[in-house]
């Protein structure tokens, strides 16, 4: 709503009242990228998550189409553009891309895992070579997806029960994220976890992970570090798009060229 606007200013009139570096972002649910703007204005937000661009699917052109309308979006605002896949709200998108486009971000279908973890994989890329801020929602660096098939009775979010079991399926991107190989908790102490963790979780652990170079996690922490060493992927706010293949996306920014099919 429009009012919350003053609300904003207010609290960044207190941010800067206090010394040293402080951010301020938004989560702000908006129905278009233009409307996200509002709240990164020079007064407001420093930044907000770009979810237009965390419900895309993954298509070329919807993709191209959302990254442009992005770009354009934050230049008047001076806003650094946002890149998020997934957070606590959704279904992890490891398990979206896993299934058919247009089915939203809310599944409860497994899909195929396969080809989903590949897209994952892909997009990260893609996201780290885009100029902005890039988000990290726990345990897609693990390359986890959704837990689709809790049992109603373990489940914590109050959506769920609100709804008498009809929606508030948000728990599935909930459940903790692996640390070691074996243990009740998989590595959170000798008690159970809050949710309860798939038996597979093991092998991907942070634990059976680390140090495998094929492993996402390693390609997490690979990608970073080129995008640290290399502070032009971050900066800057332009793209040049250039001609690929059906079903590919290609880019170019000063130094290298970005390709994703």
């Amino acid at each position: 709503q429009d009012g919350v606007h003053e609300i904003y200013r207010s609290w960044r009139k207190v941010l800067s009242e206090y010394d040293g570096e402080r951010v301020l972002v938004a989560e702000a649910w908006t129905p278009t990228v233009d409307r996200t703007a509002n709240y990164v204005r020079p007064d407001e937000m420093h930044q907000a998550f770009n979810f237009q661009y965390l419900g895309t699917h993954w298509d070329a052109t919807e993709l191209r189409t959302v990254i442009d309308a992005s770009l354009a979006a934050m230049r008047p605002v001076g806003a650094p553009t946002t890149w998020v896949l997934s957070n606590h709200d959704v279904t992890r998108h490891a398990t979206r891309f896993a299934n058919p486009a247009g089915l939203g971000t809310q599944l409860r279908e497994a899909g195929d895992r396969e080809l989903g973890l590949r897209r994952a994989r892909a997009a990260t890329l893609l996201m780290l070579a885009l100029p902005g801020s890039a988000y990290v929602y726990q345990g897609e660096e693990l390359g986890l997806p959704d837990v689709t098939d809790l049992p109603d009775e373990v489940r914590q979010d109050p959506s769920f029960w609100r709804a008498s079991g009809q929606d508030g399926f948000r728990d599935g991107c909930r459940v903790p994220i692996p640390w070691t190989v074996e243990g009740s908790s998989y590595g959170f102490g000798a008690g159970g976890s809050w949710l309860p963790q798939p038996a597979t979780w093991g092998a991907l652990s942070v634990e059976a992970q680390t140090g495998d170079p094929g492993s996402t996690l390693e390609l997490y922490r690979s990608a970073l570090a080129v995008r640290r060493a290399q502070p032009g992927l971050g900066a800057g706010e332009d793209i040049q798009w250039l001609d690929a293949p059906e079903g590919v996306l290609a880019f170019r920014r000063d130094g290298f060229v970005c390709t994703a099919n």
